[in-house]
């Protein structure tokens, strides 16, 4: 007769696939007695690129949560307990007694805990060798209210041999849970493409993961040499007459980082010219009128600049290209992947459309309204954020002329879209009014060269001063 226990399990703060240290905890979702299953959301953290909602692996009854909202905690931590109920004997205990030497065989019935626990990057033991990078000793801001005993760290497994993965037929159906299956969705993975390690063939969270940082073209900024850090972090308060200190962190923090990083890698080099966009303006009160793009489809200049730069990098593909350091290659990217600088609550990020220059000009309007509505709502996913080749930034929403925009890391350059405005203009012989607006082109110098960008520039100005130039030169 077996006789049922209860344990305690310890989840903590995944990497959730964008290879960051840290992330800030934005809200729970539950507290202390709630009942929680497999799947279940638990809290919403935002890292540094995104809000991310984070699903509890396992069932049971909420224990103690060991940070308030607004904490920023290291990757690795314990966030949540959870008490789980479990048979005597069935399973090890989730928090394992310090062992001098390694068990005997009675720590052999243990197999498939692993398996079970492995759902997260970041996340539970991992199979084999691999060891986890060193961590700063300081780990958060914010201290526990109830502090939990010292845990002994889980002894090194032996590593066993592999387990022998089943091959899905070409035509079957992947084997993974629905919460997974959302998961993959959200990363824009396919789960046809993943390699299980699950139990059976069954692909989990720490799967689909892996797939997708290993598949994501994303550049990571350059960390700036490690500073020492002050043990308790300086609060938002006043330290003189109406000063007020910000905390750096999340989305704020990463865009510094990759700015700087940016900034003092790449040399830019801006051009600019301004340009009669009357014709192009006419053509997008056309388009908002007669609907030809579909109903409730959002038509812009925006779209119309996008389409430009789309048709620039056709015939002048060398512009969508990345600087491989390592390699000492150019690298000539064989998709465009259209970021748009996007302004939101908590700081500026830069979706893109995957694939932009495959679109029409209807796909390319949906594609850019979902993308600026989901920037608005805080809802852009991590996979939204990568890849990116090339980027447009709408500085003329703000009223501003033109700027000389800091290359997005890992691209080639940025094109700075300003204000339209109603100038003096000589059109045909005579000097009237006519709506200009001021272009910038920012790129790397180094694989981009002054006749490269020039003729880019002036592509894109061409195709908005005469917009039926689209179709002839698209």
């Amino acid at each position: 007769m077996t006789t049922e226990v209860r344990s305690l399990r310890e989840f903590k703060m995944p990497d959730v696939g964008e290879g960051l240290t840290e992330a800030e905890i934005l809200s729970w979702y539950v507290k202390p007695g709630d009942t929680v299953t497999d799947g279940q959301v638990v809290c919403e953290v935002e890292t540094a690129k995104a809000a991310v909602e984070l699903p509890i692996p396992f069932n049971g009854v909420v224990e103690q949560l060991f940070f308030p909202e607004g904490a920023t905690v290291d990757v690795g931590t314990v966030i949540i307990s959870v008490a789980v109920a479990g048979e005597a004997g069935a399973a090890a205990p989730a928090v394992p007694a310090p062992a001098a030497a390694p068990a005997p065989a009675e720590a052999e019935p243990e197999p498939a805990e692993p398996e079970r626990r492995a759902v997260l990057v970041g996340y539970g033991p991992r199979t084999g060798g691999t060891q986890r990078r060193a961590r700063r000793t300081t780990t958060t801001k914010v201290a526990t209210t109830a502090p939990a005993a010292p845990v002994a760290p889980v002894a090194p497994v032996a590593p066993a041999p592999a387990p022998v993965v089943p091959e899905q037929p070409s035509g079957e159906r992947p084997l993974a849970k629905p919460p997974v299956r959302k998961l993959a969705k959200d990363l824009g993975v396919d789960l046809r493409a993943v390699t299980p390690t699950g139990p059976a063939g069954v692909i989990t969270r720490e799967d689909v993961h892996a797939h997708a940082a290993a598949a994501a073209a994303a550049v990571a900024p350059v960390a700036a040499p490690a500073a020492p850090e002050a043990s308790v972090a300086v609060p938002v308060a006043a330290s003189g007459a109406g000063d007020v200190r910000v905390p750096v962190k999340g989305v704020r923090k990463a865009t510094a980082q990759a700015m700087v990083a940016s900034a003092f890698t790449a040399p830019h080099v801006t051009e600019f010219v301004q340009v009669d966009v009357t014709r192009t303006m006419k053509f997008v009160r056309r388009l908002k009128e007669s609907g030809e793009l579909g109903r409730d489809v959002r038509v812009s200049p925006l779209l119309l600049v996008a389409k430009a730069l789309l048709v620039a990098i056709k015939r002048h593909p060398e512009i969508n290209a990345h600087w491989d350091e390592a390699a000492q290659e150019i690298v000539i990217r064989g998709q465009v992947n259209l970021g748009i600088a996007a302004a939101t609550p908590r700081g500026l990020i830069v979706p893109n459309i995957k694939d932009a220059g495959g679109k029409t000009l209807s796909g390319l309007a949906v594609s850019l309204g979902e993308l600026i509505d989901t920037a608005r709502q805080g809802k852009t996913s991590p996979a939204d954020m990568q890849g990116g080749t090339i980027t447009i930034t709408n500085v003329g929403v703000f009223g501003v002329d033109t700027g000389t925009p800091i290359l997005n890391p890992g691209e080639a350059a940025i094109l700075a879209f300003g204000a339209v405005r109603e100038l003096p203009w000589v059109h045909k012989g005579k000097v009237v009014p006519r709506q200009v607006t001021t272009l910038a082109l920012s790129f790397d110098h180094r694989l981009v060269d002054g006749e490269l960008g020039s003729k880019v520039l002036a592509d894109v100005a061409a195709l908005l001063e005469h917009p039926k130039r689209l179709i002839t030169w698209g």
